[in-house]
């Protein structure tokens, strides 16, 4: 089995929709692939309806974290995306991007940068806005010549000289609501140096004592002596251990399927979860 669980929709801030997704994932030979949009569940539906047979379909988000000041991000599978609490703390997220992304244009624009509002919003669609968005715009100007380019302190990384920052989750928060929700938890891309500061090895123990599924260890973003000293990590704090292509559609260079989860660790994942099931494929619609 090929499983993939972390990948964005344009529900969030990749570049295919839901219905594409799906069909893609399966076209690059998936089995299981995780629908994981950034704070919100809006591409579950559409996901759903175009599954192609012989794809079975995890719901998932990311969920945006902060702890002593460094932000990270949880992955949540299989909870009831309708419980209340849970479902109130990510509409404050959701509810906080608009703002947030405004800030970051009006400090662009400070800087020098002819970036507008109008021109973010066009990329971001209906999707979430975020901080990629963003960095799109500035790939569009010329600024810089990636998306990857635009989160450095020059850009958009956290504490960068156009960040702004937006309302975001306790992590032991999260674990306890996704817990409350019947999800399992997954810490994403932990040792993503590359992206800003990360949480110290002994933060993820603390995680871990307060009821942290598991880490994602093989990641783009992490190099190959970090996957093998965060597998060893997850062994010594009986964490699962996955492995995921965090997915984006065009706006990165990560293509699905590029890191896999172990089926054992994946089958694990859905004999832990109760509020919500995996979905089988079944042919889907064809638009």
């Amino acid at each position: 089995m090929r499983i993939d669980l972390h990948t964005h929709s344009t529900a969030s801030d990749g570049t295919d929709t839901p219905a594409e997704l799906v069909r893609n994932a399966a076209a690059a030979g998936l089995d299981v692939v995780a629908l994981t949009d950034h704070d919100t569940s809006r591409g579950y539906a559409e996901a759903v309806a175009a599954l192609p047979a012989g794809l079975t379909l995890v719901t998932g988000a990311e969920l945006s974290c902060r702890l002593d000041g460094v932000g990270l991000h949880m992955l949540a599978y299989l909870f009831d995306p309708d419980e209340p609490e849970l479902l109130s703390e990510r509409e404050l997220v959701r509810d906080d991007r608009v703002p947030r992304a405004q800030g970051m244009v009006t400090k662009l624009q400070d800087l020098g940068v002819p970036v507008t509002w109008e021109q973010v919003a066009r990329i971001a669609g209906d999707g979430s806005v975020g901080r990629p968005h963003v960095a799109e715009a500035l790939v569009e100007l010329g600024v810089v010549g990636s998306v990857s380019d635009a989160f450095t302190p020059d850009w958009l990384a956290d504490g960068g000289r156009a960040y702004v920052g937006k309302h975001e989750l306790d992590p032991f928060d999260a674990i306890r609501l996704v817990k409350a929700a019947g999800g399992v938890t997954v810490f994403a891309h932990p040792a993503a140096a590359k992206r800003g500061q990360v949480v110290p090895e002994s933060a993820i123990a603390d995680l871990a004592a307060a009821g942290l599924d598991g880490i994602e260890t093989d990641h783009m973003d992490h190099e190959p002596a970090t996957r093998a000293r965060l597998r060893g990590l997850a062994a010594d704090l009986g964490l699962l251990a996955t492995g995921s292509s965090d997915y984006h559609g065009s706006r990165k260079t990560c293509v699905l399927g590029e890191f896999s989860t172990d089926p054992e660790v994946y089958g694990e994942i859905t004999r832990r979860a109760t509020g919500a099931f995996p979905v089988p494929g079944a042919g889907g619609t064809t638009a």
